[in-house]
């Protein structure tokens, strides 16, 4: 991980450590002085509202090179008569960040500034406030995800390229019933899930800006991340939603290997 206020206070810790019995006084610093000190704040914090909704904002100012492996993910498991499926909103075998297959670039998946997004809402008796869920993600993540997903409730939208050299699109807005515990099934010129061996994130003019999964009471419309369209509303329960900048690494369902260093 790179947090960038870590990285200037890193010297000065260094040399309280080295001062064991020493002592020093606090002392004021001159307005000219302190024109000198520049800093950054390691959490950001916003708070704003949308269609009847408060959203509170806690945001990580960091910057993260991630290689890591997440395997049987089963998350928002209950009944769902629509489209019970294998019973969960999200069930993915895989999702691995980085490569040890490709070129050093390739290894590792960048992600800045993590988030976590809480919403409420005024209760009926108008005294309070009434937790409805929250969501969690990053503003920009970037490199090559592995990925393995049976069902997906979500808004998510991958193109690919077939063998022939024609696009495939993967868009679970062409669910019947709106991406909900969707299987990916399709027929024709598209790309399915079971096709899917994962995405590149982000292209030339930068990273993919929309990946967040939300945990919801009920629909919630949340904004938007600033030169994106509105995204589709999360639904009730588990909901993943990313469709800026996907490109699929493959159709063919198949997975790029990412080996823990040195083996």
């Amino acid at each position: 991980m790179t947090f960038p206020t870590l990285r200037r206070l890193l010297p000065g810790l260094a040399l309280l450590c080295g001062m064991h019995a020493a002592s020093a006084q606090m002392q004021p610093m001159s307005e000219d002085e302190l024109s000198s000190i520049h800093g950054q704040g390691i959490v950001a914090m916003t708070n704003t509202s949308l269609g009847g909704y408060d959203f509170s904002k806690v945001s990580l100012e960091a910057d993260i090179s991630l290689s890591a492996n997440l395997r049987n993910m089963r998350l928002g498991q209950y009944a769902y008569a629509p489209r019970n499926g294998g019973g969960a909103d999200l069930d993915i075998s895989l999702m691995q960040f980085g490569r040890s297959d490709g070129t050093e670039a390739q290894r590792l998946v960048q992600i800045s500034n993590p988030y976590f997004e809480f919403v409420y809402k005024n209760a009926a008796d108008g005294a309070s406030r009434e937790a409805i869920g929250m969501r969690y993600g990053f503003e920009t993540i970037s490199g090559d995800i592995g990925l393995q997903i049976k069902t997906l409730s979500g808004s998510m939208r991958v193109t690919g390229t077939a063998a022939d050299g024609s696009v495939l699109v993967l868009d679970s807005r062409t669910d019947a019933l709106g991406g909900k515990r969707w299987d990916g099934a399709c027929s024709g010129a598209c790309l399915s899930l079971a096709q899917l061996g994962g995405v590149t994130a982000g292209d030339a003019s930068g990273g993919s800006r929309d990946f967040w999964v939300s945990m919801l009471k009920t629909a919630v419309q949340f904004p938007t991340a600033a030169g994106l369209p509105p995204s589709d509303p999360a639904q009730a329960g588990v909901w993943l939603n990313w469709r800026d900048k996907l490109q699929a690494l493959n159709t063919s369902g198949i997975t790029p290997p990412n080996l823990p260093k040195g083996r």
